[in-house]
């Protein structure tokens, strides 16, 4: 093996392959693997191996963890693309790009390499790849909040598609279109590009997770418009397509069914879901946080609600739709507790409520502020006392809507006559 190795190249052949393979030490495959692309042979079964060989050696530097050499193994692989097909060149470049994406922290690089890639794609006339890049590069792009650059960038990139007529393409960049203006709080262009996706998917085969993708986007735009029943059957369509295919994905489908469930009063189904055959498979922090949020939502306790939100914060917090949702939910539930603190008092310290709702007094003086400005309750804040002051309810004068109603009849009665009065004349 060493006069081998001190030759500038391995043969491609299997046997090179499986000594790679065999080598006790990550970096001693890595350096055998490297050996064998060096290889000069341009044959038929020199290029399957040579594949073979980026096949495990990518997979190797992605569980080494070095993304750097991934970034460089696609620099130097561009003289090899030009001896295989375009399509087999496209499959090697998304595999290393993914790979790259497994390593954890390596967003910008990710970014930069793409870009890399999409310039080389557009001086090497590799429009399908190039297209596919791009998509991934705009991906990236919202991940990392760079929205206006992302949008400029879809814009270009659908307008071509759809002059190509790539439907399964078109299905992808529609749906992160879609993601896209949802970022930016744009619901209607959120819709109509989702819309598009569903239009584009109707023509063609969908893959299973391409369209639990399309249920999920479609179920959280449901949900955003608080229609939360047509977003449970979504999201359930989504966790069964990504549950059967074991795609991690299918908790976060799992998580906003729950989240539905929460929103319109059945928080005590929740449970039921959970201790289901395919809920206790994703039994975990993000299904344990949702089930404290609808224990605090069943009890009326904003307390439990608070502890909740502050022992799970990864899951409840940083998960923007559920955090847009819960932040609703919050707001409601501190609304009816106020109003039932307050429904026995005319005149009541805010001190006392802030004490019998265990929040902060500016906490609860800010929020019944808010309350009276919204007309939830008559009523005025004393600042100078600290008191909150009632007022009854003022009852409705019965003059008013009668008048209007007789002055109506009236009018209908005038129009009767006029109508009659022009036969006589005519």
């Amino acid at each position: 093996m060493s006069s081998a190795m001190q030759a500038s190249y391995l043969p491609a052949t299997t046997d090179s392959i499986a000594q790679a393979l065999e080598a006790k030490d990550p970096s001693l495959s890595i350096s055998i693997l490297y050996h064998v692309l060096e290889n000069p042979s341009s044959s038929p079964e020199s290029l399957r191996i040579k594949e073979q060989a980026i096949s495990n050696l990518t997979e190797l530097l992605m569980q080494e963890r070095k993304a750097e050499e991934l970034r460089s193994l696609l620099t130097q692989l561009r003289p090899f693309f030009s001896l295989i097909p375009k399509a087999k060149t496209a499959k090697i470049v998304r595999g290393i790009i993914d790979a790259v994406a497994k390593i954890p922290g390596t967003s910008d690089l990710q970014i930069s390499l793409c870009k890399e890639m999409v310039e080389w794609t557009r001086s090497e006339k590799r429009t399908f790849l190039r297209q596919r890049v791009e998509a991934r590069l705009a991906a990236l792009l919202m991940e990392n909040k760079e929205y206006a650059e992302a949008l400029n960038l879809l814009t270009g990139l659908i307008k071509e598609v759809r002059r190509l007529d790539d439907k399964l393409l078109l299905v992808d960049i529609d749906l992160l279109e879609s993601r896209l203006h949802f970022s930016l709080r744009n619901l209607p262009k959120a819709k109509a590009a989702l819309t598009a996706a569903r239009t584009a998917a109707n023509a063609i085969y969908v893959p299973p997770a391409q369209q639990g993708t399309i249920d999920l986007q479609s179920g959280i735009l449901h949900a955003e418009e608080k229609d939360y029943k047509t977003a449970y059957s979504y999201f359930f369509e989504a966790f069964e397509a990504f549950n059967a295919l074991e795609d991690p994905r299918a908790v976060f489908s799992l998580k906003y069914m729950l989240l539905c469930k929460i929103m319109v009063n059945q928080a005590d189904d929740v449970a039921g879901i959970i201790s289901s055959k395919a809920g206790l498979h994703y039994v975990g922090p993000d299904l344990d946080a949702m089930k404290a949020v609808a224990d605090a939502h069943s009890k009326r306790s904003l307390k439990f609600f608070e502890t909740a939100l502050r022992d799970y914060r990864a899951q409840l917090e940083e998960d923007p739709i559920v955090h847009r949702h819960l932040s609703s939910l919050y707001d409601t539930l501190l609304e009816q507790n106020l109003c039932r603190l307050i429904e026995p008092y005319l005149r009541v310290e805010i001190a006392h409520v802030a004490e019998m709702i265990e929040l902060p007094v500016d906490h609860v003086e800010k929020k019944l502020s808010q309350m009276i400005l919204d007309k939830k309750f008559a009523g005025t804040l004393d600042q100078g006392a600290g008191c909150l002051i009632i007022f009854e309810d003022p009852r409705p004068d019965a003059i008013f809507p009668a008048a209007l109603e007789t002055i109506a009849n009236i009018g209908k009665v005038v129009d009767s006559l006029y109508v009659r009065s022009a036969r006589i004349m005519a």
